[in-house]
Protein backbone atom coordinates (compact mmCIF):
# COMPACT_ATOMS: atom_id res chain seq x y z
CA UNK A 1 0.00 0.00 0.00
CA UNK A 2 1.31 3.21 -1.09
CA UNK A 3 0.46 6.77 0.17
CA UNK A 4 -1.40 7.89 2.66
CA UNK A 5 -3.08 12.04 2.29
CA UNK A 6 -5.02 13.60 5.52
CA UNK A 7 -6.96 16.69 4.58
CA UNK A 8 -7.00 19.51 6.90
CA UNK A 9 -10.94 18.90 7.04
CA UNK A 10 -10.15 15.65 7.94
CA UNK A 11 -8.11 15.91 10.76
CA UNK A 12 -9.92 19.15 12.25
CA UNK A 13 -12.54 16.96 12.72
CA UNK A 14 -11.19 14.14 14.51
CA UNK A 15 -9.32 16.29 16.80
CA UNK A 16 -12.89 18.65 17.57
CA UNK A 17 -14.30 15.13 17.96
CA UNK A 18 -11.24 14.06 20.43
CA UNK A 19 -11.83 17.06 22.40
CA UNK A 20 -15.31 17.43 22.44
CA UNK A 21 -15.33 14.20 24.56
CA UNK A 22 -12.12 14.28 26.53
CA UNK A 23 -12.83 11.88 29.04
CA UNK A 24 -14.23 9.12 26.58
CA UNK A 25 -13.06 6.71 23.60
CA UNK A 26 -14.16 8.41 20.02
CA UNK A 27 -14.42 7.18 16.60
CA UNK A 28 -15.69 7.45 13.10
CA UNK A 29 -15.10 6.80 9.69
CA UNK A 30 -12.71 7.89 7.38
CA UNK A 31 -14.04 9.33 3.76
CA UNK A 32 -12.69 9.90 0.24
CA UNK A 33 -14.29 11.63 -2.26
CA UNK A 34 -10.91 11.42 -4.77
CA UNK A 35 -10.79 8.60 -7.59
CA UNK A 36 -9.21 4.87 -6.79
CA UNK A 37 -5.72 4.38 -7.57
CA UNK A 38 -2.88 5.90 -6.36
CA UNK A 39 -2.80 7.37 -2.97
CA UNK A 40 -5.20 7.22 -0.29
CA UNK A 41 -6.46 10.63 0.30
CA UNK A 42 -8.70 11.18 3.02
CA UNK A 43 -10.67 14.07 2.56
CA UNK A 44 -13.45 13.87 5.00
CA UNK A 45 -14.58 12.24 7.82
CA UNK A 46 -18.04 11.05 9.41
CA UNK A 47 -17.59 11.05 13.47
CA UNK A 48 -19.54 8.09 14.87
CA UNK A 49 -19.51 7.54 18.64
CA UNK A 50 -18.47 8.63 22.23
CA UNK A 51 -20.12 5.87 23.93
CA UNK A 52 -20.49 2.22 24.01
CA UNK A 53 -18.07 1.90 21.30
CA UNK A 54 -18.46 -2.12 20.61
CA UNK A 55 -22.14 -1.92 20.37
CA UNK A 56 -22.69 -3.77 17.17
CA UNK A 57 -26.06 -2.74 16.15
CA UNK A 58 -25.42 0.99 16.81
CA UNK A 59 -22.20 0.52 14.47
CA UNK A 60 -24.19 -1.45 11.70
CA UNK A 61 -26.73 1.25 11.46
CA UNK A 62 -24.32 3.92 11.03
CA UNK A 63 -22.25 2.03 8.70
CA UNK A 64 -25.29 1.52 6.49
CA UNK A 65 -26.30 5.30 6.60
CA UNK A 66 -22.77 6.48 5.92
CA UNK A 67 -22.70 3.87 3.14
CA UNK A 68 -25.64 5.34 1.44
CA UNK A 69 -24.52 9.33 1.93
CA UNK A 70 -21.44 8.38 0.64
CA UNK A 71 -23.30 6.54 -2.63
CA UNK A 72 -24.99 10.06 -3.15
CA UNK A 73 -22.66 12.46 -2.80
CA UNK A 74 -19.51 10.34 -4.81
CA UNK A 75 -17.54 9.37 -1.36
CA UNK A 76 -16.53 6.44 0.04
CA UNK A 77 -15.70 4.66 3.44
CA UNK A 78 -11.43 4.41 2.95
CA UNK A 79 -11.25 3.72 6.57
CA UNK A 80 -11.66 4.22 10.39
CA UNK A 81 -10.45 6.43 13.51
CA UNK A 82 -10.38 6.01 16.75
CA UNK A 83 -9.04 7.53 20.22
CA UNK A 84 -9.26 5.82 23.24
CA UNK A 85 -10.39 6.99 26.85
CA UNK A 86 -6.84 6.64 28.03
CA UNK A 87 -4.83 9.26 26.87
CA UNK A 88 -1.71 7.44 27.21
CA UNK A 89 -2.90 4.20 25.26
CA UNK A 90 -2.90 4.70 20.98
CA UNK A 91 -3.17 0.98 20.49
CA UNK A 92 -6.32 -0.21 18.58
CA UNK A 93 -9.14 -2.15 20.80
CA UNK A 94 -10.81 -5.03 19.46
CA UNK A 95 -13.46 -3.13 18.30
CA UNK A 96 -10.96 -0.89 16.02
CA UNK A 97 -9.82 -4.37 14.63
CA UNK A 98 -13.18 -5.63 14.07
CA UNK A 99 -14.50 -2.39 12.37
CA UNK A 100 -11.03 -1.69 10.36
CA UNK A 101 -11.24 -5.07 8.99
CA UNK A 102 -15.01 -4.71 7.81
CA UNK A 103 -13.59 -1.69 5.81
CA UNK A 104 -11.11 -3.05 4.28
CA UNK A 105 -13.61 -5.82 2.86
CA UNK A 106 -15.02 -3.28 0.78
CA UNK A 107 -11.64 -1.31 0.62
CA UNK A 108 -8.69 -3.40 -0.12
CA UNK A 109 -5.94 -0.33 0.83
CA UNK A 110 -8.53 1.12 3.88
CA UNK A 111 -6.40 2.63 7.09
CA UNK A 112 -6.77 2.08 10.23
CA UNK A 113 -5.82 5.88 12.16
CA UNK A 114 -5.65 6.16 16.01
CA UNK A 115 -5.55 9.15 17.76
CA UNK A 116 -2.41 9.67 20.15
CA UNK A 117 -3.60 11.30 23.18
CA UNK A 118 -0.77 12.24 24.72
CA UNK A 119 0.46 14.33 21.75
CA UNK A 120 -2.42 16.15 21.28
CA UNK A 121 -1.13 19.77 22.39
CA UNK A 122 -1.29 22.69 20.06
CA UNK A 123 2.49 22.73 19.49
CA UNK A 124 3.19 20.13 19.20
CA UNK A 125 5.12 19.63 15.97
CA UNK A 126 3.86 16.44 14.44
CA UNK A 127 0.36 15.18 13.49
CA UNK A 128 -0.80 13.13 16.90
CA UNK A 129 -1.52 9.72 14.49
CA UNK A 130 -0.53 6.85 14.17
CA UNK A 131 -1.82 4.96 10.90
CA UNK A 132 -1.84 1.19 10.41
CA UNK A 133 -2.65 -0.62 7.15
CA UNK A 134 -3.65 -4.65 6.32
CA UNK A 135 -0.69 -6.87 5.63
CA UNK A 136 -1.26 -10.58 5.37
CA UNK A 137 -4.16 -10.71 7.22
CA UNK A 138 -3.43 -8.20 10.08
CA UNK A 139 -2.99 -4.52 10.73
CA UNK A 140 0.94 -3.58 10.88
CA UNK A 141 1.90 0.01 11.44
CA UNK A 142 2.63 1.99 8.65
CA UNK A 143 5.69 3.85 7.82
CA UNK A 144 5.83 7.46 9.00
CA UNK A 145 7.23 8.37 5.25
CA UNK A 146 4.40 7.53 3.91
CA UNK A 147 1.89 9.68 5.80
CA UNK A 148 1.04 13.02 4.60
CA UNK A 149 -0.58 16.16 6.32
CA UNK A 150 0.10 19.11 4.04
CA UNK A 151 0.09 22.52 5.38
CA UNK A 152 -0.01 20.87 9.03
CA UNK A 153 1.12 24.05 10.57
CA UNK A 154 -2.02 26.14 9.35
CA UNK A 155 -3.89 22.75 10.01
CA UNK A 156 -3.08 22.81 13.50
CA UNK A 157 -3.48 26.50 13.46
CA UNK A 158 -7.21 26.19 12.45
CA UNK A 159 -7.80 23.24 15.30
CA UNK A 160 -6.69 25.35 18.12
CA UNK A 161 -8.61 28.32 16.66
CA UNK A 162 -11.46 26.81 16.51
CA UNK A 163 -11.36 24.78 19.94
CA UNK A 164 -10.51 28.16 21.33
CA UNK A 165 -13.31 29.69 19.97
CA UNK A 166 -15.95 26.83 21.36
CA UNK A 167 -16.64 25.59 17.31
CA UNK A 168 -16.15 21.77 18.30
CA UNK A 169 -19.41 22.85 20.06
CA UNK A 170 -21.31 22.27 16.20
CA UNK A 171 -19.54 19.21 15.73
CA UNK A 172 -22.28 16.09 15.52
CA UNK A 173 -20.84 12.61 15.85
CA UNK A 174 -24.04 9.83 14.91
CA UNK A 175 -24.66 8.87 19.01
CA UNK A 176 -25.74 12.96 19.20
CA UNK A 177 -27.98 12.64 16.10
CA UNK A 178 -29.61 9.30 17.78
CA UNK A 179 -30.38 11.46 20.58
CA UNK A 180 -31.85 14.04 18.62
CA UNK A 181 -32.39 13.36 15.14
CA UNK A 182 -32.26 16.91 13.75
CA UNK A 183 -29.09 17.30 14.30
CA UNK A 184 -26.20 16.74 11.50
CA UNK A 185 -24.12 13.92 11.60
CA UNK A 186 -22.75 15.03 8.14
CA UNK A 187 -21.41 18.30 9.89
CA UNK A 188 -22.16 20.59 6.68
CA UNK A 189 -21.92 23.97 9.41
CA UNK A 190 -18.55 22.37 10.49
CA UNK A 191 -17.36 21.93 6.69
CA UNK A 192 -18.12 25.69 5.71
CA UNK A 193 -16.27 27.17 9.59
CA UNK A 194 -13.29 25.05 8.39
CA UNK A 195 -13.16 25.62 4.76
CA UNK A 196 -13.88 29.45 5.89
CA UNK A 197 -10.56 29.21 7.77
CA UNK A 198 -8.16 27.40 5.11
CA UNK A 199 -6.13 29.37 2.97
CA UNK A 200 -7.47 29.74 -0.10
CA UNK A 201 -3.87 28.90 -1.22
CA UNK A 202 -4.40 25.48 0.57
CA UNK A 203 -6.25 23.62 -1.59
CA UNK A 204 -6.76 20.89 0.67
CA UNK A 205 -9.92 21.20 2.59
Amino acid sequence: MGEVELSCRAYVKMYLHSCLFPRCSINGLLLSSSPTGGAVCVTDCVPLLHSHLPLAPITQLALTQVDVWCSQTQQRIVGYYQANACVSDSSPTPCALKIADKISEQFDNAVLLMLDGSKMSPDYRVPPIVMYERKDSRWMLKDKHTIMLRHWEETQAIASQMLESGDHALLVDFDSHLDDITKDWTNQKLNTKIAELASPANGSM
